[in-house]
Formats: structure tokens, sequence, C-alpha cells
């Protein structure tokens, strides 16, 4: 039989069970013959593999530990033998690196994970995994795996704050934005969401401009002489659990605004000095200080025109306007000035200036710089008077007053009086503050008719730095 009778018999002997029977002979009756044959069919590859599912799906935390399995993809192949021997590999074309995260199993199709995953990076990741069988002509058949990664909450929230101001001047309004600050996080829903708060007791605040975006304002008064800066911490909060947090600290510095007067360290001040100073002395110093800084802090010193009687008090004082010193123009005298007041003004070089004032009182102190002076009818100096006396006059007898005042004051005008007697005489006395001369006892024969008598009034000292001055009565 030639090759084209083999293959139709083949046929019909598929088609009636293998079986063959021959025509018969031409006999009566007519003898038949039986063949039984045995056909091999022989396997090509002609037919692919068919894999379980055409799509895979899984879902993984991105958090995932390496060597996870995360899914097993199958296949089938309907062909014998090699034919029908099946590895497993990854067909992918684009990012490499996407599939430097997984690993399979040629044999198993088992899919493990062989890095780490980043949700925020990629939060869905597409997986082309390829069957091919042994044959000689092998046939592939691919199918699709989609690994979708769940979010963890493993980014800390970020701050960002871009000032606006370099300094915020001290008389800023509430409600200035010195700053803009915006929070962001890397993960998704829950995770991402964000609370921002300012902590501390701070005069400023945060005001929402548009979700994860705010201002800083100014929130209350400020004063750079208490607080020259604010240390300020802005804290963020994601929705995550557990949460996390960030923050970020910013300092905010207050520059100067001349809002502070010149101040005295009090409104009045009692000078205490000597009559007969040397023209050009000090009589005092004054100092005014001001807080803020700078220019605002400079201060000048000026004398504020009072009139003490008719006089100014440029023409016996001056002042250093730099120094704060007040000099006296001339030698005071206590005797026709006592005391007298004025004014120095303390004034800063701000713009505008302010000043402040404070009040100077002088009071001139006396000095034993007066002798005293016999009132009439004793009053010249070295006069001779005479008094008379009757010779009967009894002890206690009232001879005469010395009266005497003194242009000093306090200390140095109280007056004493005494006697100066020639020797062995002892018949008068005098009252040493009175100034009433009289007998001490009566008159004898052996007494002079005519008694001459030195009276010295003096000075009463109270201390060793006074001089005493008297006068002598004759």
């Amino acid at each position: 039989m030639d090759n084209d009778s083999v293959l139709l018999f083949m046929e019909l002997v598929f088609r009636s069970d293998c079986i063959l029977r021959s025509r018969g002979d031409g006999g009566k009756p007519p003898k038949f013959g039986r063949l039984d044959i045995q056909i091999d069919v022989l396997d090509i590859n002609d037919n692919y593999p068919v894999f379980s599912k055409p799509l895979y799906k899984v879902q993984i935390p991105e958090n995932v530990s390496f060597g996870t399995k995360i899914l097993s993809v199958t296949a089938t192949d309907a062909d014998t033998g090699v034919n029908s021997d099946i590895t497993f590999s990854f067909a992918g074309h684009g990012n490499s690196q996407i599939y430097d995260l997984f690993s399979i199993n040629p044999d198993t199709g088992e899919i493990q994970i062989n890095g780490q995953l980043d949700f925020e990076e990629n939060p869905a990741i597409e997986l082309r995994v390829a069957a091919k069988d042994k044959g000689s002509s092998p046939r592939t058949t691919q199918c699709k795996v989609l690994v979708e990664v769940i979010d963890v909450n493993d980014n800390v929230p970020e701050i960002t704050v871009t000032p606006l101001l370099q300094m915020v001047k001290e008389d800023t309004k509430a409600g200035t934005a010195v700053a803009l600050v915006a929070v962001s996080d890397k993960d998704g829903g829950k995770n991402g969401e964000m609370k921002c708060i300012l902590k501390g007791d701070v005069p400023f605040k945060l005001e929402t401009n548009y979700e994860n975006y705010y201002s800083l304002v100014v929130d209350g008064p400020l004063d750079r002489e208490k607080y020259s800066s604010y240390d300020l911490s802005i804290v963020t909060t994601d929705g995550g659990s557990p949460p996390l947090s960030s923050s970020s600290d910013y300092t905010m510095y207050v520059s100067d605004v001349n809002d502070n007067a010149p101040r005295f360290p009090q409104p009045l001040i009692t000078v205490y000095i000597k009559e007969n100073r040397p023209v050009g002395s000090v009589i005092t110093a004054v100092t005014a200080s001001d807080p803020d800084l700078d220019e605002n802090a400079k201060v000048s010193y000026s004398l504020v025109d009072s009139k003490n009687t008719d006089t100014s008090v440029t023409s016996f004082i001056s002042l250093n306007s730099l120094s704060g010193e007040i000099f006296s123009l001339q030698s005071f005298n206590y005797e026709e000035m006592k005391k007298f007041t004025f004014q120095v003004q303390a004034t800063d070089s701000g713009v505008p200036s302010l000043s402040g004032t404070v009040t100077v009182h002088v009071l001139i102190l006396d000095e034993n710089d007066n002798s005293p002076v016999i009132l009439p009818p004793y009053s010249d100096q070295g006069s001779v008077n005479s008094e008379n006396i009757p010779y009967s006059a009894e002890a206690g007898y009232f001879v005469a007053k010395i009266r005497a005042v003194d242009a000093d004051s306090g200390y140095n005008a109280l007056l004493s009086y005494q006697i100066s007697e020639p020797k062995g005489t002892n018949l008068f006395r005098i009252g040493t503050s009175s100034g009433e001369i009289r007998t001490k006892r009566r008159m004898s024969d052996s007494d002079f008719k005519t008694h001459p008598l030195v009276i010295k009034q003096l000075q009463r000292p109270h201390d060793h730095h006074s001089p005493r001055r008297e006068l002598v009565l004759l």
C-alpha cells in the first residue's frame, strides 16, 4: 500500500474500532480473513499552555517581609510528555526594577517578595507571567498578575516653613501673616490625613488657608523689651494607627520700635550741697534708661527752664547733654538762696522721639561763714558801754542784757555768752544762753567802783568740722 492508502486505511480503522476484514474469497460458502493492527499515534507540540486564570489579583501590605509567598499561578498543556511540561517566568517589559521586587519559582509558579514594596511609589503593580512548555518548538502563553499594595503608616509627616518676614516689628497688628506652613505625608487614606498645631503659649497662631497649607499669623501684642524672639514649635500628626508625628522648630525675631520713653529711676531727686562751693563743681548727675535699642535708646539731656523767683536756673547751673552731669555757674550763698528746683528732660533719638523728665530739688546747706552780731545798744564791736548799779544791789541784781544774732542757721546760729573779768574779781555772771548780766553777790568795800567787763559772744560748736566764731564786747 502507498502512503495515501495507509492514511486512508488508518482513518477507516479508527472509525471502525481498528478491525479489518477481508472481502472474502469467491467460493461458496466464501471464506473471510481478519487482521488486527496496533497503531501508535505520536504527539506533536500543537497545544499552548493554558493558565487557570487570565488575571490573578492579590493584595499585600507594603511592609511585607522578604521571602513571603503572595500567590501561585498554574497552567496546563493538552499535549503529552515534554510537550506538556511547563516552566514559569516573568515576561516583563518596561521597568525592570519592578520585577526585581519579586521572584517566581519556574517549576511551581509560586511568586515571592524579593524586595521592599512602597505604596507611595507603586500602589499597584502589574506583572506578566509566561508559561512555556518544553517542546522542541516551545509554545508560550502569558497571564497578568495584579498586585495591589496596601498602605501602612510608615511615613512621618513633613513640615515646610517659608518665612514671609525676616523679623516682625513689635508693633505689628494681630492677624499679620509672618510665615507660610505646608505639611505633607506620603501615606494615603487616613494615614495621610494630618492635623497641625502650634505648641506653647505664644502670641502667634496657625490659620488654615486650604488643605495642608497654613499661615502663621500674629495673635497678640508683641513686646521686644520682654521677648526679643520666640521659639515656635509646629507639630503635625497623621491619622494612622499608631499615629506618627513630626515637629519643626522656628525662631521668630522681634525688631524694636521706639515705643518706650526714657525713664529716670524716680520722678524727684533731692540734692544737698554746701554753700560756698567753687564755681564749676558738679552738683549732681542724672541718668535715664531706655529699654529700646540703638538710636531708639540713645538719650540726650536738656534743662527745662524752670523759674525760681525771677531768675532762670540756666543763669546759675549748666547741664552736660551727653553725661547728664549738672554744674554750678556760681557759688551759692545760703543766706541769699536756700533752695531751687528745676527739671531735666531726657529725649531719645527715635523717630518720632520720646522724652521723660525728672524734677531736681536742690537744698543748699548752711556753713558757719557768718560772725555773730551784737544788737543795739551794744552793737558797735569793741565799744565801751556803761551801766550803773546801786552799791546795795543784792546777789542776782539785773545789770544788763546782751543780745546778738547770727545770719547762719541751725547750730551755726546757736550763741553763748561769756564774761572775761580781771583775776580775782567774782562779782558778775552772764547767762550763757540769755545774755543777762547779773550780780553774783553783794558788793564789798574792797570791790572797785568801776568794773570793766569783756563780753564774749560765741557760737556753740556742734561738731569738730565747724569753726567757732566769737564777738568780744568790752
